[in-house]
């Protein structure tokens, strides 16, 4: 009798104690078929992680292949800048002074204007991260230094992200000419940047009253296009989008009533290189995001 009630209790254990991991690992499993199918579709090369921060299931479909981070890669700045103010005496508070030298085009409102304006380190954080201001962006560089942020990244053990240089400065500022001539402004990987979200969510860059306020930034993003583009209302994301003529991309943190999950979508190589609100690489990170989070929330 004894061995008849341990058999059955063996026999039932994942679905008394483990249910909720065996049931986000069919759920992912049974995502990789239709997210492939709808790749399929997409007009140029797609890269994708997702991981249930619950259970720690994840799902990679060329997640470890490299893409061009465009501006997904200022989160590694802002990693970098929040590590050497936790050392000091780099400071939020601290003031900058923009000149018309450090202008530079693309997203961004600084661009527009009067010179010199001041402001502190606080507001240029803020402008890379909710409008991806690219001449705050170059201010938080000249702060923290591109080997740092790339050492840094090291130090987490994502040895394939690389900031190669400042933005729209390539030619002048790159510590590695023939990656800025393939992959732009930086390279990383759908995998590695996930990873880099995870910590964060679990507090452990920097430190957890860090990596909350980065996270914090991160949830004030302004662009909805991309994966918060179909995702229900009310559903909050923190993330970081990236873009370029051939490589849209986004990647974050999908906060979903206790079942939180990491999604991170890259493209490159894409046929449609328009700035439509409904590019084809808009829509298809949209539809993709809307399929894992349908997958990962079953009626």
């Amino acid at each position: 009798m004894l061995g008849r009630l341990a058999l059955i209790a063996a026999c039932t254990a994942p679905l008394l104690l483990g249910g909720g991991e065996t049931a986000s690992a069919q759920a992912l499993d049974k995502l990789r078929v239709p997210l492939e199918r709808r790749i399929a579709k997409h007009r140029g090369t797609v890269g994708l992680f997702v991981k249930d921060l619950s259970t720690g299931e994840t799902l990679s479909i060329g997640g470890n292949d490299p893409f061009p981070s465009a501006s997904v890669i200022k989160v590694p700045v802002l990693v970098e800048l929040f590590a050497q103010i936790e050392r000091g005496p780099l400071k939020l508070t601290d003031p900058l002074v923009l000149l018309a030298a450090d202008q530079r085009p693309g997203s961004g409102v600084l661009q527009f204007l009067s010179t010199p304006h001041n402001l502190t380190v606080a507001d240029a954080a803020t402008l890379m991260i909710i409008l991806s201001d690219n001449s705050a962006t170059n201010l938080i560089i000249d702060k923290v230094g591109i080997r740092n942020v790339n050492a840094r990244m090291d130090s987490l053990g994502l040895e394939q992200t690389r900031l190669h240089a400042k933005v729209f400065l390539g030619s002048s500022t790159t510590i590695d000419t023939a990656a800025t001539r393939q992959w732009g402004l930086g390279v990383t990987t759908p995998a590695e940047m996930g990873t880099l979200f995870e910590k964060l969510y679990r507090g452990t860059v920097v430190s957890d009253t860090a990596s909350k306020q980065m996270l914090g930034l991160l949830r004030r993003n302004f662009d909805y296009e991309e994966i918060p583009r179909l995702l229900p209302p009310g559903i909050a994301v923190a993330h970081k989008t990236g873009k370029l003529d051939a490589s849209r991309s986004d990647c974050g943190i999908v906060y979903n009533s206790g079942r939180d999950y990491v999604l991170c979508i890259f493209t490159k190589d894409n046929v449609d290189r328009s700035w439509r609100v409904d590019t084809e690489a808009r829509v298809t990170l949209g539809e993709l995001a809307r399929l894992v989070h349908e997958g990962l929330n079953p009626k």
